[in-house]
């Protein structure tokens, strides 16, 4: 009996599988130009479109350390140039260790070539006729719950009864706010990090006083954005155990584990970091040193989607969730879902453009992405969502190209 639809019961995926396996029925792709765009939403976002011969295109999206990004994505073209799509773990890793020393183990380099693998996911489920998360393994839930960075975290702010009114309308079920900041009246000194009694006092009624706005149901997580010393990350982690945290968020930075470990095992309130570690081999002594208990990997910057997956699965046999980074538009979000349906780890993705709301749900033809506080996984090819250029033009990057072929050429 032939591999078929009856066996698995999924017609596409087994056509889909019988083509790739079948050398006369493969899609014979070649990659012909890859090209980019800079666009301003939540910072600066880098998207990259690679073109094939048979007018196939794939979009990606990368974020944070992709300024600057546009030189190295010319440099991947000759990687790139004339090669099948379809192999996207073998670009991938030709262009990493052809990176060697041209800073390939981390930072901009990581975060530009997370930005095409995603194209070529996109581009490959669009050549295979199936969505992302069917070639990452399938999915594992339907939908995808998002938590909602707050913009308020103060009882003085004139504006916090409607910022707070307006996440409990859009449905959320969780949210996070920020405790870290540069003008808190309380700091003695503009570069030591070392919170005095009085800035602790304070963070603690901005988690109070979201913690009391909100149902019991809605979960509440707190970011210190890996600005503070030992000390400080301690002090405070003990301090918010009885607020029953989602998670606390990089209390020092994530690079020194020996002090990431530290503030773990002196606290039960649950530890987060990892949205500035790159690949696979920065999360291993995270999890070797049982530093964290939750990760936190950037899927628009660590790596992309086959390594956000290789990521949660590394987490996975330490029993440690998987709670994704998100800064970016709708494309790199939607992206992200497709890795968080797919393993089985997951826990809670970020939404960070609640101040952008106007351009988020213009940014895709496909509308706003997000109902109640989730995300519905679609079954179209690829990522499953197509920028609406005429409404992303507005936030293009002054003096930037827009998907200028190799030539100068427009699209």
């Amino acid at each position: 009996m032939p591999f078929s639809a009856g066996l698995l019961g999924l017609p596409a995926l087994a056509t889909a599988v019988q083509s790739a396996s079948s050398p006369y029925r493969r899609p014979k792709l070649k990659i012909t130009d890859i090209r980019t765009a800079e666009v301003m939403g939540h910072g600066y976002q880098l998207h990259v479109r690679i073109y094939t011969d048979q007018g196939v295109v794939g979009h990606g999206e990368g974020t944070d350390a992709v300024q600057g990004g546009v030189p190295l994505v010319r440099m991947f073209r000759r990687f790139l140039m004339g090669q099948d799509p379809l192999n996207v773990d073998f670009l991938f890793e030709r262009i990493r260790t052809s990176g060697i020393f041209a800073g390939a183990q981390a930072g901009q380099y990581v975060a530009t070539l997370t930005a095409v693998e995603t194209a070529l996911w996109d581009l490959a489920g669009k050549a295979l006729g199936l969505p992302v998360y069917q070639l990452l393994g399938g999915k594992m839930r339907d939908r995808v719950r998002v938590y909602c960075d707050s913009q308020t975290n103060r009882r003085d702010d004139p504006d916090a009864a409607a910022k707070i009114q307006h996440i409990r309308d859009l449905g959320f079920t969780a949210v996070k706010i920020d405790i870290d900041e540069r003008t808190d009246p309380m700091r003695w000194d503009a570069v030591n990090w070392t919170a005095s009694n009085a800035e602790i006092d304070n963070m603690l009624d901005k988690v109070t006083f979201i913690r009391e706005s909100f149902d019991k149901r809605v979960d509440v997580a707190v970011d210190m954005h890996g600005r503070y010393d030992l000390t400080t990350g301690k002090r405070v982690a003990k301090e918010v155990e009885s607020f029953k945290l989602l998670f606390l968020e990089e209390p020092v930075p994530a690079e020194n584990v020996d002090a990431m470990r530290d503030i773990r095992e002196s606290t039960a309130t649950p530890i987060c970091c990892g949205e500035n570690l790159f690949l696979r081999h920065g999360f291993r002594e995270v999890l070797e040193q049982r530093a964290a208990d939750i990760i936190m990997p950037d899927l628009q910057k660590c790596g992309g989607l086959l390594e956000g997956r290789k990521i949660a699965d590394m987490a996975h046999t330490y029993y440690i969730p998987f709670a994704p980074h998100c800064v970016v538009s709708p494309i790199g979000t939607m992206a992200s879902c497709h890795v968080c349906a797919a393993v089985p780890n997951f826990l809670v993705l970020e939404w960070h453009w609640i101040p952008r709301l106007e351009l988020w749900r213009s940014f895709v033809q496909e509308g706003d992405i997000i109902q109640k506080g989730f995300v519905t996984l679609p079954d179209r090819a690829g990522i499953g969502v197509e920028m609406d250029e005429e409404a992303v033009r507005e936030a293009q990057v002054p003096g930037t190209p827009w998907f200028e072929a190799s030539g100068g050429t427009q699209e």
